[in-house]
């Protein structure tokens, strides 16, 4: 009995380790693709839509459920503050010359301060996109568990499938793909300095990269395409995150800032425009707005990444939410907290765009090129236009903006005739 124990065990472990090696590791080593995700995606896709039919024949059966609120619960008036203010003018009894300050203008600041209060632009950037209908993940509607038997023992299929399966191989294959990194890195990174060295650290990395991607269930839809391999750019950091950046500078030259250089504007500065100058080193990754948000716009760019001169390659990244959400809330989870949940989602599904090379034009300062680069990345990737800064996620707003908008309201010009009124 004990003997046939272990070779049921020995039987699971052998194929365990086929689907794992066979299936998935060594075809993504080779870019090759077996359909099984696309195959998941699809079934994914028709379980979800059956769901979604279910749910809404449900919600009219059951008025105690909650109808789907759209994103935004306020009609906002797009106009200016400008033709805001003229109309206000306009509806005003006693209307007074051009320049002068009614009373009525108020009405228009108090209503913009109980529009961010009750649903503004910058916080909401900063939690989950909201989904149209449930994707059948715990954390996403637990009102809809329970709307019909078929729907329950579906979700309960898929809690099964998520937490028992996909998380396991999904761990594994992580595993694999950063022992890979780090131990390929490691050994390149005592190489001498040449083509070789750095076409297999390329290869190191792809391959890292595609198991991890795979270890996901990752659907990425590349609609351009790109040959530039780049580095990454950022902040050195203790533990696991740490080893993995030690190794990845071994091979090749990621641009990796102590935290006391973080805060030191010039220091970063100088380090990039050091590693631009050098033609023999690959392009870097930055990401210019400097915080994580919810993939649902794009706001501001930090002027530094635009101040050290070269050329800008732009891509534009749009997340699917309905099989998975990419966004990182770092106020509320930790990367562990983070990555469990990436895990035991259904998928990540993205879209990419490589945008057209970008520099900067003559007489064109460091924001606005920064804005230029921010508008087309927003309008290829459907994403909002923000100009509100990131770093709102944690702190207060500038006194300078605050200026900015008085300014806006006090200048003379601002009412003129032109405008319509007088």
């Amino acid at each position: 009995m004990e003997g046939s124990y272990w070779d049921l065990v020995l039987l699971v472990m052998e194929v365990w380790l086929f689907v794992v090696l066979g299936l998935i590791v060594l075809p993504a080593m080779f870019g090759v693709s077996l359909g099984f995700t696309d195959l998941y995606i699809k079934v994914l896709v028709k379980t979800l839509e059956w769901a979604t039919r279910r749910i809404q024949r449900g919600q009219k059966e059951q008025d105690t459920l909650p109808a789907h609120l759209p994103n935004g619960i306020i009609e906002r008036n797009d106009d200016s503050m400008e033709e805001q203010i003229v109309e206000l003018r306009r509806s005003h009894p006693k209307f007074h010359s051009v320049g002068d300050f009614t009373l009525c203008d108020a009405f228009y600041f108090c209503k913009k301060g109980i529009e961010s209060i009750v649903d503004d632009e910058v916080t909401q950037r900063f939690t989950s996109e909201e989904l149209v209908s449930w994707n059948l993940l715990t954390r996403t509607n637990i009102n809809f568990h329970y709307i019909s038997v078929r729907v329950t023992i579906i979700w309960g299929l898929g809690l099964f499938i998520r937490y028992c399966i996909l998380l396991p191989l999904r761990v594994t294959l992580a595993a694999i793909g950063l022992s890979w990194l780090v131990i390929g890195t490691t050994l390149v990174g005592l190489l001498p300095n040449s083509n070789v060295k750095n076409w297999l650290s390329d290869v190191i990395h792809m391959t890292c990269y595609r198991i991890c991607a795979r270890g996901l269930s990752a659907r990425i839809r590349y609609h351009s395409k790109s040959r530039i391999v780049v580095l990454f750019v950022g902040q050195i950091h203790g533990g696991l995150m740490g080893v993995i950046q030690r190794s990845m500078v071994r091979s090749c030259p990621h641009v990796w800032f102590e935290r006391s250089e973080m805060k030191d504007r010039h220091a970063v500065a100088k380090r990039l425009k050091d590693h631009i100058a050098d033609k023999s080193k690959q392009p870097i990754l930055i990401f210019p707005e400097g915080t994580c948000i919810n993939n649902t716009s794009v706001m501001m760019f930090k002027k530094g990444s635009f101040e050290i001169g070269g050329t800008i390659y732009p891509v534009a990244i749009k997340y699917d939410p309905q099989f998975g959400d990419a966004f990182w809330n770092s106020g509320k989870y930790n990367m562990v907290s983070y990555l469990l949940r990436m895990m035991t989602s259904w998928a990540i599904v993205c879209n990419v765009w490589y945008l057209p090379p970008m520099s900067i034009q003559d007489g064109e300062d460091a924001v606005h090129f920064a804005n230029r680069v921010k508008s087309a990345i927003a309008l290829q990737g459907g994403l909002m236009d923000l100009s509100w800064d990131g770093g709102l996620k944690r702190e207060k707003v500038k006194q300078s903006f605050k200026e900015e908008q008085q300014k806006m309201y006090s200048i003379p010009a601002f009412f003129r005739t032109e405008s319509g009124i007088g």
